[in-house]
C-alpha cells in the first residue's frame, strides 16, 4: 500500500489568459489531497472517496466498462470524483508498462472540489505518484507534472493548462507560459482564502471566455492585458513587495469580471477583504463561484469574510513549498 499527497493551489495571476498562451503565477498552499493506492490481483478499479466536499461514496468497475459506475450520488458529482482518478491511473499504467494493473483506491482531500484551488490537480498528481510507487517505479516531480497535465488534458477536452498540475507537483510559487514551467522565488505569502460553498463550471466558463475572445478585440486584448499583469507581477513578487502586489491582484480580477468569470458571492468577497484592510483580494481559478484570495497579515479579512453573505468558510493558507510526497 502507498500514500501520496499533494497540495492545492490558487492563483496569484493569470488563470483564463494561461489558456491562450500567456503566462500565470500560481503558488501551493497548505491544504492536501492524499491518496492510497493498493495494488490488485485483477484489472478492476476500486475508488473510495471518503471527502471530496461531497458524500463519501464508493464505486468499482472494470477498466473495460464504458457505462457510468452505479452510485447514489449525480453523474457530475461522479466525473468529478472519478475521472480524473481514471485518467490518473491510465499514466501511471502506461508510465509501468502495466496496462491491466488494477488497484484499490482511496481518496481522502481537505480542498473543496471544483473551488478553484486546484483540488482535481492535487487529486491526480497524488494518484500517479502512488500509483506507479506502488508498482515499484519512482518518477520525478517533472515526469508526474508532465503526466498529470495529460490526464487533466484528457479529462477537460483539451483545454486545461500546464499551471495547476505543475504547481500541485512541484509546490511554491511557479510561472507557467504555455509548456514553459518553472519555480520562482516568492516571499512568505499572508494568504487568506474565502469560499462561497460553490463550485464554477470550469468547461463552461472557459468556453464563455473563448467565444468573448473570438467575437471581441477587446476581449481579446482583456486576455494578454491580464498577461502583461503576470509580467509585472513576477518581479513584484521577487521584489517582495506586497502592497504593489495586492494592487495588480485588484486589477487582475478588475479585468476577469470583466471576461464574465466573477459571481456576485465572489465579488462581495472580495470587497469585504479589501474593505477589511486586504492589501489585495481576487477570485482564484475557473470562477463563477468557490474561492477568493487576498493578502493580509492580519486576522481583519478573515473576520469580516465570515460574517460576509454568501460567505460559507474563511481560512489562512499559507505557502507550502514542498509539492507531491510519499506520507
Amino acid at each position: 500500500m502507498t500514500v501520496s499527497s499533494a497540495p492545492g493551489k490558487v492563483y496569484l495571476f493569470g488563470e483564463h489568459a494561461v489558456v491562450y498562451g500567456e503566462p500565470a503565477v500560481p503558488c501551493a498552499i497548505e491544504r492536501r489531497a492524499s491518496v492510497t493506492v493498493e495494488a490488485r490481483d485483477d484489472d478492476r478499479l476500486r475508488v473510495h472517496a471518503k471527502d471530496l466536499s461531497i458524500d463519501g461514496f464508493t464505486v468499482e468497475y472494470s477498466s473495460e466498462t464504458n457505462a457510468t459506475p452505479d452510485v447514489n450520488v449525480s453523474e457530475s458529482l461522479v466525473r468529478a470524483g472519478v475521472g480524473y482518478i481514471d485518467a490518473a491511473i491510465e499514466q501511471a499504467r502506461d508510465a509501468t508498462d502495466t496496462p491491466d494493473a488494477g488497484f484499490d483506491i482511496t481518496v481522502e482531500s481537505n480542498i473543496p472540489l471544483g473551488a478553484g484551488l486546484g483540488s482535481s490537480a492535487a487529486v491526480t498528481v497524488a494518484a500517479i505518484d502512488a500509483a506507479t510507487r506502488e508498482l515499484g517505479v519512482t518518477l520525478s516531480s517533472d515526469e508526474i507534472a508532465d503526466r498529470a497535465y495529460k490526464a487533466e488534458l484528457a479529462v477537460q477536452d483539451g483545454e486545461a493548462s500546464r499551471a495547476d498540475t505543475y504547481c500541485c507537483a512541484t509546490g511554491g510559487a511557479v510561472r507557467v507560459e504555455g509548456d514553459d514551467c518553472r519555480s520562482i522565488e516568492a516571499p512568505d505569502l499572508p494568504i487568506v482564502v474565502g469560499f462561497d460553498g460553490g463550485a464554477g463550471d470550469t468547461g463552461k466558463l472557459v468556453a464563455g471566455v473563448r467565444a468573448l475572445r473570438d467575437e471581441y478585440d477587446f476581449a481579446a486584448e482583456t486576455v494578454e492585458n491580464i498577461g502583461d499583469i503576470v509580467r509585472q507581477g513576477e518581479q513584484v513578487l521577487a521584489d517582495g513587495d506586497l502592497d504593489e502586489l495586492g494592487k495588480l491582484m485588484n486589477f487582475n480580477h478588475g479585468l476577469l469580471e470583466a471576461l464574465g468569470v466573477s459571481s456576485r458571492s465572489l465579488d462581495n468577497m472580495v470587497w469585504a477583504a479589501r474593505d477589511a484592510g486586504a492589501m489585495g483580494a481576487k477570485l482564484t481559478g475557473a470562477g463563477g463561484g468557490g474561492c477568493i484570495v487576498a493578502l493580509d497579515p492580519t486576522d481583519e479579512t478573515k473576520t469580516a469574510l465570515r460574517f460576509t453573505p454568501g460567505c460559507e468558510d474563511a481560512f489562512r493558507a499559507e505557502l507550502d513549498t514542498e509539492g507531491v510526497r510519499v506520507e
